[in-house]
This record gives C-alpha cells, sequence and structure tokens, in this order.
C-alpha cells in the first residue's frame, strides 16, 4: 500500500470521525432518541467530494424514507410478528428497485426492520425520529465535504509505455 492511499484514506477516516461524533453529540444535545442514528448516516455519507457526499445522501435519504413507510405499514398491518420482518423487508427493497433507489434497498430493508422490531408501541415517531436523526448526519457530513482536503495529493503515475 504506498502512501498516497494511507494520506488520502487517512484523510477520509478524518472526515468521517469528526462528522460522525459532531452528528452523534448534536443529536444527543437536541434530545433526539437515538443520536447513534445520526453518527451512522454522517459516516456513511462522508466524501471529500460535495456532488458525490450529495448523491450518497440522497440515496440513504430516500432508503430511510421507504424504510420508514413499509416498517410503518407492516407493524401497522401485523403488528410486531417475527415473520412479518422478512415481510417488510422484502417490500421495503422490492419497492426501492420500484422507485430506482436500488443503491439504498439494503438500508431501506434494515430500517424497516427496525421499525418493526424496535418501535414499541409507536412505530411512526419512531420512524420520524430515524428520519431526523439521518438527516442530521447527512447534513453535517455535507458541511465537512465543503471543506478542502488537507493535503492535495496528485494520483502517482503508472509505469510508461515501453519501459
Amino acid at each position: 500500500m504506498g502512501m498516497h492511499s494511507i494520506l488520502t484514506g487517512s484523510q477520509l477516516a478524518l472526515r468521517a470521525a469528526v462528522g460522525g461524533s459532531i452528528a452523534y453529540y448534536l443529536a444527543a444535545f437536541l434530545q433526539l432518541q437515538r443520536p447513534i442514528y445520526a453518527l451512522v448516516a454522517a459516516i456513511i455519507v462522508t466524501d471529500f467530494a460535495p456532488s458525490q457526499a450529495k448523491r450518497l445522501s440522497l440515496q440513504r435519504l430516500s432508503a430511510t424514507g421507504i424504510g420508514g413507510m413499509c416498517g410503518v405499514a407492516v407493524w401497522s398491518a401485523f403488528g410486531q410478528a417475527q415473520w412479518s420482518v422478512g415481510l417488510g423487508i422484502l417490500i421495503a427493497m422490492v419497492l426501492s428497485h420500484a422507485c430506482n433507489a436500488s443503491a439504498g434497498a439494503k438500508v431501506a430493508g434494515y430500517v424497516c426492520a427496525l421499525i418493526i422490531l424496535d418501535s414499541g408501541d409507536d412505530p411512526l415517531t419512531y420512524a420520524w425520529y430515524r428520519v431526523l436523526e439521518t438527516v442530521l448526519g447527512i447534513a453535517i457530513a455535507w458541511l465537512l465535504s465543503l471543506v478542502p482536503r488537507l493535503i492535495e495529493l496528485k494520483e502517482p503515475a503508472g509505469p510508461k509505455n515501453g519501459s
């Protein structure tokens, strides 16, 4: 592994660590239910380029919304029956693909399962908080994507033809 890869990876790791920490502590300060989901969202969408962070953010947000809606619907229809988790995951992932949001299909299934299994008696409030926490994490990551790199590195040159 070259020095270029190590420095680039370290800079991205630093952004993810700072973004995740800020998102977590801000969510806790705002007394959101589960600050860890703000942290996760910030880490997942962290990138150097604002355009890439925006693309990842839209994927994450749409997946959270689809998973949230499916989780609430399945919970409302079947409660927290263990078998309904598989059905909810299936519906959320198929709907993600149908909505041209296939990049977030796994996240949609995951969020749906969380709502079915972990929302207690109020899945709508639980889903709403997951969306708020995700938006907070995304916002922090996107803001950090606007900060220039600490060290700008040129891509290493490959071998020359004929060498």
